[in-house]
């Protein structure tokens, strides 16, 4: 805290005022830097005509980024990269910001005819979500994950079968 207080130039006391546990400070470091990460895959993904296209598209652009500064966030005295840390911490509504983010998608692609109609847009969006997590810390048996066009076809091919008709 004393480190964050001389960093940020404002006393102790002020960091304490708005973070009263070191825990809240790096939750909320951990929250901002994967909501900006999300953010920054957002135009990528919207240039995408087909849900498939646009999971695909987020899917590259994580791997694509895994190890960029951002995502790679050393916390003090820690050696885990941001997602690493984001798995295991109690990030309180990270994930369902991130299946927030999913559902205007879903919403577009029920409209367009890709899944089936009535699905369960949170649902259908935690689960889309959970594959990228994979795509993201699972290594693959089949597929070169460094490979931007293998994981985008690879997802394509896969990830919306289940939400269709």
């Amino acid at each position: 805290m004393e480190e964050v207080a001389r960093n940020a130039g404002v006393s102790r006391g002020s960091v304490y005022r708005y973070f009263p546990e070191c825990a809240e400070l790096i939750d909320a470091v951990l929250e901002r830097a994967a909501e900006r990460f999300v953010a920054q895959s957002r135009p990528a993904v919207e240039r995408r005509r087909t849900l498939a296209a646009q999971v695909g598209e987020a899917a590259a652009f994580i791997r694509a980024h895994l190890h960029d500064e951002m995502m790679a966030l050393q916390l003090p005295a820690e050696r885990e990269t941001l997602l690493a840390t984001l798995l295991t911490a109690r990030v309180g509504g990270l994930v369902d910001r991130w299946v927030t983010f999913w559902l205007p998608f879903l919403e577009e692609a029920e409209a367009r005819g890709e899944v089936r109609p009535g699905l369960d847009r949170r649902e259908a969006a935690e689960w889309i979500v959970r594959a990228l997590v994979s795509l993201a810390v699972m290594p693959s048996a089949v597929i070169d994950l460094d490979e931007p066009a293998a994981v985008r076809a690879f997802v394509q091919k896969y990830i919306v079968k289940g939400l269709g008709g």
